[in-house]
């Protein structure tokens, strides 16, 4: 049987860099995430963890270093070819489209991932079947069926980042980003979310950045803590704890402190 280090990453980060002007945002970080696995990303307020989040995706070009995902270099390659390559990502500010109805933000998903284009000309029975995977992508993200002719717009906080969670979810990926998915949620919402996360663990390999260090320290297998834009700790969330240059780093967020320490 495979242990835990002989498993092939699902995601390999190897030296990525990112300067902007004199803004070192991504010094060399190294990281990877296992298959199945929730790898929490961590740090201060400005240590570079939306502009990692941002190099991998695609979404701005890394100034070096490479990327693999599923053992595929995607370093050049564009936001749709890592999406090919199951690479899925979520928004820290909420990317759904407000004005149509839930199921239309779903059904649209299910097509994507399907690689159909939208028709009004389609059959009835392509009509069923899309709608009864976008019914099935719902339940499985806990989202209310009954809020489903409601444009997403109206919807609460916590419904509209789930079902932003669920267009990620929707393309199926090996490889799924998370940027702060807790962002602007109270304490029950982002338990409702953190239960989610965790019924949908295992099945894809999950990097988790999240300034919620109840709801890190929940969820990750393993965390990697990322200052000044270099990785300073990677480890299980007990050798995070016990880490003195992890608490160095926090040591003007009192909240974050006793959340690593409990």
């Amino acid at each position: 049987m495979n242990t835990r280090s002989e498993i092939s990453p699902a995601l390999v980060a190897t030296q990525l860099s990112k300067r902007y002007g004199a803004l070192q945002a991504c010094d060399q970080v190294s990281l990877s995430v296992l298959p199945g696995e929730i790898h929490a990303l961590i740090g201060p307020n400005g240590a570079g963890k939306s502009t990692l989040i941002n190099v991998l995706s695609g979404a701005v070009a890394a100034d070096s270093g490479s990327l693999l995902i599923n053992g595929c270099d995607v370093t050049r390659a564009s936001m749709p070819q890592r999406v090919a390559a199951g690479l899925s990502r979520s928004y820290q500010i909420t990317n759904i489209f407000q004005t149509s109805s839930v199921m239309d933000n779903l059904l649209l998903a299910v097509q994507a991932q399907r690689g159909t284009q939208f028709s009004f000309l389609r059959s009835r029975a392509r009509d069923t079947a899309l709608r009864e995977a976008a019914q099935d992508l719902a339940h499985e993200c806990s989202i209310d069926i009954s809020l489903c002719d409601l444009p997403a717009g109206t919807l609460p906080h916590g419904e509209q980042r789930k079902l932003e969670f669920a267009l990620a979810w929707a393309a199926r990926p090996s490889v799924l980003l998370l940027d702060e998915p807790m962002a602007g949620m109270g304490p029950d919402e982002t338990l409702r979310l953190t239960e989610l996360i965790e019924s949908l663990r295992g099945r894809a390999a999950m990097l988790l950045v999240e300034h919620d260090m109840q709801a890190v320290f929940r969820l990750a297998d393993r965390i990697s803590v990322l200052v000044y834009g270099r990785v300073i700790a990677t480890g299980t969330p007990e050798e995070i704890r016990a880490n003195d240059a992890v608490r160095q780093a926090y040591l003007g967020d009192e909240g974050a402190q006793e959340a690593i320490r409990c």
